[in-house]
């Protein structure tokens, strides 16, 4: 089959297009005949040899690997204890995340545990699918249900979702990326008033998704002019993350995606919550989702599609930033 492999941490340039063997699933596993690639940051991260995280968080590689974890496409055959799949399902999934943090998905041919898939929604194509998984768990997992009790890398505190309502207001920062997009509709799923923070060019497109309130982070400071707000999702996260602490009520929460540095006796002379966890493979909660997707109550947006052999192209894109939903590759 082809694939893309890396041989080497780096650029772009460091994706190849090559031969690979196609590989063969193992009890519990099915092999997925690849239609399309959602691309997502731990993809770069690794690509890059994963710099910017402490050594202690860093998992090992070995090289050559075959990068990505997002997916869609056909079941072509199931190992012999399988019995939720079969033979010709169409399936996606987020693929032994973070478990295997890069799991082969940058392929014609995959394997994927079961527990990992869930049927593609009959109501969108391979693009669109392979664009929803961890995106969507993320946002899911965040404000909807963890689903499991693994501790986050970077926190003691578990994360516990904030119930969502009517009465609720969210402020999402990276309203326009991935998980953004989906966050952003998953709260106006729960009744939440939705402030939306991201660049001028995102407005239109993240008002035709719900949002109440529309903040050009490019003329406005949020943290200036937002108070009172229960919960704000940053979606960008890392060191700037605290400086959204002042738009929160006592009693609110902060949770910031790509967490943060924060200090504990700061967050409770405050009276706020600062939780994250790390998102995780999920079959079942993807289904959920794509439920969701069948009733129309979300959507993913396509920012651009490249073909498998165009991955260096997709990662320079994705370098460029201000990215309108999800980047994918398409396989033949």
């Amino acid at each position: 089959m082809k694939a893309i492999r890396m041989h080497e941490f780096g650029g772009p340039e460091v994706l190849r297009y090559e031969e690979v063997p196609v590989p063969a699933p193992a009890p519990g596993e099915v092999l997925v005949r690849v239609k399309a690639v959602g691309l997502n940051p731990p993809d770069w991260y690794v690509r890059e040899g994963m710099p910017g995280i402490p050594p202690e968080f860093r998992p090992p590689f070995d090289l050559p690997l075959i990068p990505g974890t997002d997916v869609s496409g056909v079941v072509e055959a199931v190992a012999d204890d399988v019995q939720d799949f079969a033979a010709g399902d169409e399936v996606m999934g987020l693929v032994r995340f973070p478990g295997a943090m890069q799991s082969g998905a940058y392929a014609q041919y995959v394997t994927a545990p079961v527990t990992d898939l869930a049927p593609k929604p009959s109501t969108i194509d391979h693009t669109h699918a392979a664009a929803l998984p961890m995106s969507g768990l993320t946002a899911w997992q965040y404000l909807v249900e963890v689903g499991h009790d693994h501790p986050s890398p970077f926190q003691e505190a578990r994360h516990r979702p904030m119930p969502l309502g009517g009465d609720t207001t969210v402020l999402i920062n990276g309203a326009g990326g991935g998980v953004g997009h989906l966050a952003l509709q998953l709260a106006k799923w729960k009744g939440a008033r939705v402030i939306a923070v991201a660049s001028g060019a995102h407005e239109e497109f993240l008002r035709g998704l719900g949002a109440d309130e529309y903040i050009d982070y490019t003329k406005q400071r949020p943290e200036d002019i937002v108070r009172d707000v229960d919960l704000v999702l940053d979606t960008v996260g890392g060191p700037a993350s605290r400086r959204f602490l002042p738009t929160l009520r006592r009693g609110g929460a902060l949770y910031p995606v790509y967490f943060g540095e924060f200090d504990d006796e700061e967050n409770a002379k405050l009276g706020v919550t600062v939780t994250g966890t790390q998102v995780r493979a999920n079959g079942a909660q993807l289904a959920e989702l794509g439920s969701l997707l069948d009733a129309g109550a979300i959507r993913v947006a396509i920012d651009s599609t490249f073909a498998l052999a165009d991955a260096p192209a997709a990662h320079k894109r994705a370098a460029e930033g201000h990215i309108q939903g999800k980047i994918v590759l398409t396989v033949p």
